[in-house]
């Protein structure tokens, strides 16, 4: 039974595919996957052949190498040997002179008949022994011992407290700073009494390093000690240049790491891979890889692609056409080649659009005249309801002045004059027949300045639309519309002072639009019934309706709207009437992407100081 599921669901995935998707993924699992394995199998046999080549390379050149330095540096061990166990030299430093004649003649004599000359004369070092005996003049192969005592490589062989110490160092020599290596050990062999005498033999640091950098290794060699470069065939500034420091990370990429001992010491040798293994493997086997790429991958992609061509192509002409298809008539395919099923197809579509255009022309395009003459009527209707509105709040406004100038004989009816033109301007605009709500209440704010010159200290407002609110657009004239009726017909009657409240809010999936005065009020059959004539607001309705401006407001909302509102009117007589509007948040906001996207002009003018 899960079996089936499964398989029903894969068949499902595969329906809802396009047939160029099902040739390329079975291509893809069928053909390319099998052969980019076989392919990766090959190519990681290659490449472990190519580093393993690589890795040997580089083993050879570490022990090249280690060689290298260990040779050299047993040949300084057996010079130093020498010296430590020679009679002669160990009681030459150990006697006492009387004076500096005393100790030049002594050492003319020791030169003649030892074989310390022939020590002391390698080329690959530099031999010093430092003494303490009395008597001893600085000069040549042998130095006082306090003459070292200031030196790097006397403090460190104290403090370590070793026999021999392999140091390596860059510091002054001869007036210059260079970069040294020395053998020291005790020169105790034998055990003088209480003077002391050390060995140093300093090694030929430019013959070491010529010798490395001549070698034209492959790759980077690094010597270090610790993490201090001594010797690398890249030269590293020189002997007269201090010593650099190899970087921990540079050190851990090091294709191959061996670390040498001499005496107590240990060097480490890193060999630095300066081959690409995956390019030179490529490089070596080109042909081989050129011929698994052309038989694997390009020679089944042209095949699979001419398949491809033969299906898709025909469909998607096919899939062209219905998408052309417009409301007067479809379109045929001009060309139909090949015998399949796909051009069995394409002929019975040719067949059905040639009906389909014949029913088209006799029938539905006669009854696409008759709605658009209907639309075209209620159009008219409608934009005759819009007329009415203009010469309705233009006699009131009329009426106000009339009012105020009778009454106080002021000159004041400037200022009203100028919010009427305000207003005026407002409504033979109807090029845009809607705005924000922020728009729509800088004029209800206009229009209720104006009334206070007629009602006085009688009219009190308030304005509310927080936050997003105000974004949202509606039909121009729908909120001062119901402020109109509230002043006109709750306030007229009514002696005392008088509130309207304008406020627009957002409560769940819903925006709120509401209208309320503490006027006059009316009964709640009317009130019930002028609710009911708006929330079904229609052309016929209107046209007998009293109530004009409401209802035309009503049905502009319901019209811009798709009929996505509702109205609700709760009034008591002798205490005011609330007007609610509900829109749902969906609507307005798809209403008011639809604006943004161009189809109307943005209406930015002030509307309060004119």
């Amino acid at each position: 039974m899960r079996k089936r599921k499964k398989e029903s669901r894969l068949v499902a995935w595969l329906n809802r595919l396009k047939l160029k998707q099902k040739l390329w993924i079975m291509q893809i699992c069928c053909v390319i996957l099998p052969l980019l394995l076989t392919d990766s199998v090959v190519a990681a046999v290659i490449m472990h052949a190519e580093r393993q080549e690589n890795l040997q390379e580089m083993s050879n050149i570490a022990d090249s190498v280690e060689y290298t330095i260990m040779s050299y540096s047993a040949q300084l061990v057996t010079l130093m040997q020498d010296i430590y166990k020679n009679r002669e030299v160990n009681e030459f430093i150990s006697s006492t002179y009387a004076s500096p004649l005393d100790y030049y003649n002594r050492h003319f004599s020791f030169a003649q008949v030892s074989l310390f000359t022939l020590l002391m004369n390698n080329n690959d070092c530099n031999v010093v022994i430092y003494t303490d005996a009395e008597g001893i003049v600085n000069g040549g192969n042998f130095q006082r011992l306090e003459k070292a005592e200031g030196e790097n490589w006397y403090q460190t062989f104290r403090e370590q407290d070793k026999k021999i110490l392999l140091f390596a160092d860059f510091a002054k020599v001869n007036w210059e700073n260079r970069r040294t290596i020395s053998f020291i050990r005790h020169m105790d062999y034998l055990a003088s009494g209480d003077r002391g005498a050390v060995l140093r033999l300093e090694w030929d640091y430019s013959n070491i390093l010529r010798a490395i950098v001549n070698s034209k290794y492959a790759s980077t060699v690094y010597v270090c000690e610790g993490d201090r470069i001594l010797f690398s065939n890249e030269g590293r500034g020189g002997i007269y240049v201090p010593f650099e420091t190899l970087p921990a990370s540079t050190a851990a990429k090091a294709g191959v790491h061996k670390t040498i001992r001499m005496l107590d010491n240990s060097w480490d040798i890193y060999i630095m891979s300066q081959r690409n293994v995956a390019y030179e493997a490529m490089r070596k086997n080109m042909p081989l890889f050129c011929l698994l790429i052309f038989f694997n991958i390009f020679l089944p992609f042209a095949l699979m692609n001419l398949i491809n061509r033969s299906f898709t192509e025909r469909l998607q002409d096919l899939e062209a056409v219905l998408r052309k298809v417009k409301k007067d008539e479809l379109y045929q395919l001009p060309e139909i080649s090949g015998s399949d099923e796909i051009s069995l197809l394409m002929r019975t579509y040719n067949e059905m659009a040639g009906r389909m255009n014949n029913l088209i022309q006799n029938e539905y395009k006669n009854r696409l005249k008759r709605q658009e003459q209907d639309i075209a009527r209620q159009k008219a209707e409608l934009l005759a309801l819009h007329s009415q509105i203009n010469p309705h709040f233009l006699f009131n406004a009329l009426e106000s002045i009339r009012m105020h100038s009778v009454i106080k004989k002021e000159y004041e009816t400037a200022d009203m004059v100028e919010k009427l033109a305000v207003m005026q301007r407002q409504n033979v605009t109807w090029g845009n027949d809607y705005v924000t709500i922020e728009d729509e209440m800088n004029f209800v704010k206009a229009y209720l300045e104006l009334q206070k010159y007629r009602f006085g200290d009688r009219l009190c407002y308030e304005i509310s639309a927080p936050g997003e609110c105000g974004q949202f657009r509606i039909p121009r004239l729908t909120l001062v519309t119901f402020v109109e009726n509230a002043c006109v017909h709750g306030m007229e009657k009514k002696e005392a002072a008088c509130w309207v409240f304008v406020r627009v809010s957002q409560n769940g999936e819903n925006l709120i639009l509401e209208v309320e005065d503490t006027g006059q009020g009316m009964t709640e059959e009317k009130c019930r019934r002028l609710a009911g004539e708006m929330n079904e607001a229609g052309i016929e309705i209107l046209k007998d309706s009293r109530h004009v401006g409401m209802l035309n407001a009503a049905l502009r909302l319901k019209l811009y709207l798709d009929g996505q509102v509702g109205f609700e009117m709760d009034s008591e007589t002798g205490v005011g009437t609330l007007v609610t509007i509900r829109i749902p948040l969906k609507a307005a906001r798809r209403k008011r992407c639809l604006q943004a996207g161009g189809e109307e002009k943005e209406y930015a003018e002030s509307f309060v100081g004119g």
